[in-house]
C-alpha cells in the first residue's frame, strides 16, 4: 500500500480557459490578416535591393550631378526588377496569386506616388534643383509604401514611415548628409525590414 501511495501522481492543473481563448483569438487574427493582406512581398528581395542601393550610394558618391542621377535611376530600375521577380517567386512558392485583390490594391496605392516622383524628378532636373531629389524621392517612396502597406502586413507601413522620416531629414539636412541618408534609407532600411519580413512572413 505504501508503494502504491508513493506512485500516486497528483493530476496536473488544467490550463485556464482564458489562455485557450487568447491562443484561438491570436490564431484567428493572424489567419485573417494573411487572408486579407498582400503577403507576397519578398523579404529576401528587399534585402537584395538594399545591398544594391548601398553599392549605388558608394558609386554615386562625389560624382557629377548628371552621372549621380544616372546611377540612382539605374538603381531604381534594378531594384524594381529584383523586387518584382522576388515577389513573383514568393507568390508561386506559397501558391498565392500575385494579382489577388490585396495585391491589386497594393499596386494601385503604391503607383501614384511613384508616378508623381517621376514627374517631379524631370521638373527638378530641368531647374537644376538636384539637391531636392533625395528628400523628394524618400518622401514619395515612403508614402507609396505606407499607402500600399495598408493592404499588406503591419511591418510594411512602418517601413514606409521610416522612409518618410529620413526624407524629411534629407530636405532639412546639409547637402553633405545626402549620401549617408540615401545609403541609410534605400540601403539600410531595405536590408533591416527585408530581414524582418523574410523571418516573420515566410521569405
Amino acid at each position: 500500500m505504501g508503494a502504491a501511495r508513493s506512485l500516486h501522481v497528483p493530476p496536473a492543473e488544467p490550463t485556464p480557459l482564458h489562455s485557450h481563448a487568447l491562443d484561438h483569438l491570436r490564431f484567428i487574427r493572424e489567419t485573417m490578416e494573411r487572408a486579407t493582406a498582400f503577403t507576397a512581398i519578398s523579404g529576401w528581395g528587399l534585402l537584395a535591393v538594399g545591398l544594391t542601393a548601398l553599392a549605388a550610394a558608394r558609386l554615386a558618391c562625389s560624382q557629377p550631378r548628371p552621372l549621380w542621377l544616372a546611377i540612382w535611376l539605374g538603381e531604381g530600375l534594378i531594384a524594381f526588377l529584383i523586387a518584382g521577380a522576388a515577389t513573383v517567386r514568393k507568390a508561386r512558392l506559397s501558391k498565392a496569386p500575385v494579382f489577388s485583390m490585396p495585391g491589386k490594391r497594393f499596386a494601385l496605392s503604391f503607383a501614384p506616388p511613384m508616378l508623381v516622383g517621376g514627374l517631379l524628378t524631370m521638373a527638378l532636373c530641368r531647374k537644376g534643383a538636384y539637391s531636392l531629389l533625395p528628400g523628394m524621392w524618400l518622401l514619395l517612396y515612403g508614402t507609396g509604401i505606407v499607402t500600399g502597406g495598408a493592404f499588406s502586413v503591419r511591418v510594411v507601413p512602418v517601413m514606409g514611415m521610416c522612409f518618410m522620416a529620413l526624407g524629411a531629414a534629407a530636405l532639412l539636412a546639409p547637402p553633405s548628409w545626402e549620401v549617408w541618408l540615401m545609403a541609410c534609407a534605400f540601403g539600410g532600411l531595405h536590408v533591416i525590414f527585408g530581414a524582418v519580413i523574410a523571418r516573420r512572413y515566410g521569405g
